[in-house]
């Protein structure tokens, strides 16, 4: 499987991908198939003509109707191991994953059938694509919070595979406050915490991230750079920041590449690394996102370079993989 860049690929590690947003059109078609799901859109043809988007709702409703072709262990297996190829292909040695639970056990399917589909695909990752990969349990923030408090101690048995709990959906009217029990009851577990903020949201969405769920990486952070002191202390805290620029400018989070905030987060010594969010529905892989935007603001070896070893520096992976994969990254760029 070829990236569609001439541009090599350096070994990268991705951490802001939800394994719902990498259900291809030909794949959710063949679950529907497999599943007596009737879609609204009766073909594939027109299916994909719906992966256009005017902004954050109007994904979110294509991305949680088509869950609904979710619904047995091997649904979930083969879908982590569509995503797992194509991850490889693209660089990709590591992966911090986002999965929605309440997203399908709100429609009845049980967590178990969730988990233990996606463990079948990730808990041999390495011998079959050459990466490892994890998953990220993210709290649908626009459901109600204690939903995700009772959620937490559901996750035990996965604690070998799920690393860490996040926070998605609509961003807008759900401040990170709201889930301030959860992510303490989280950090009870062990977990680490990660946060969308700061995408559609103010940055006063990242400083409540920050304050009230005590999070290690904020997820987007884009609208950040609209406060002159949050960028300070980003800056000096080194908080990692997981950018998407395909998806940023898909759901109208900025005008276009050329605008994107992602030189600007460098140039300000951010920690800041590039992600792919929802591929299937936003037009690129972990690659794709990475040429797209290096090209569209200038951008050349060195930050490719960069962008790399900061992904890794922002991965929640023991120190000495960290720096093995780091080793990998100078090796591959020269």
């Amino acid at each position: 499987m070829q990236t569609s860049s001439k541009v090599p690929a350096l070994p990268t590690a991705e951490l802001h991908l939800h394994i719902e947003g990498t259900l291809e059109p030909e794949l959710a078609v063949d679950l529907a198939r497999r599943n007596r799901v009737r879609l609204r859109h009766p073909d594939l043809a027109s299916l994909r003509r719906a992966y256009s988007f005017s902004d954050l709702p109007s994904f979110l409703d294509l991305y949680y109707e088509l869950t609904e072709v979710l619904q047995q262990p091997q649904d979930f297996t083969d879908l982590a191991e569509a995503y797992l190829a194509r991850a490889a292909a693209h660089g990709v040695r590591h992966a911090e994953v986002f999965v929605d639970p309440q997203a399908h056990t709100s429609r009845g399917v049980p967590l178990e059938v969730v988990l233990d589909g996606l463990a079948e695909a990730f808990r041999t990752a390495e011998q079959r694509h050459g990466l490892s990969a994890r998953l990220i349990v993210c709290f649908v923030r626009d459901r109600d919070p204690e939903e995700a408090e009772a959620l937490v101690p559901r996750l035990r048995p996965w604690h070998d595979l799920v690393i860490g709990v996040g926070l998605d959906s609509a961003e807008v009217g759900f401040p990170p406050e709201l889930f301030r029990r959860a992510y303490a009851l989280a950090a009870d577990e062990g977990l680490h915490r990660v946060a969308h903020a700061g995408e559609e949201g103010p940055p006063g969405y990242v400083h409540g991230a920050l304050d009230a769920l005590g999070v290690e990486r904020v997820d987007h952070g884009i609208r950040s750079m609209e406060d002159p002191s949050l960028v300070a202390r980003l800056r000096e805290e080194q908080v990692p920041l997981t950018v998407c620029p395909l998806s940023n400018v898909a759901l109208k989070a900025v005008p276009g590449l050329a605008a994107h905030p992602l030189r600007s987060m460098l140039d300000a010594g951010l920690l800041v690394n590039v992600n792919s969010d929802d591929p299937a529905y936003f037009g690129g892989y972990l690659h794709d996102n990475t040429v797209a935007a290096c090209r569209a603001l200038g951008l050349g070896a060195a930050e490719r370079r960069l962008l790399a070893e900061n992904s890794f520096r922002a991965s929640f992976l023991p120190e000495a993989d960290k720096q093995r994969h780091l080793a990998a990254v100078a090796a591959a760029a020269g």
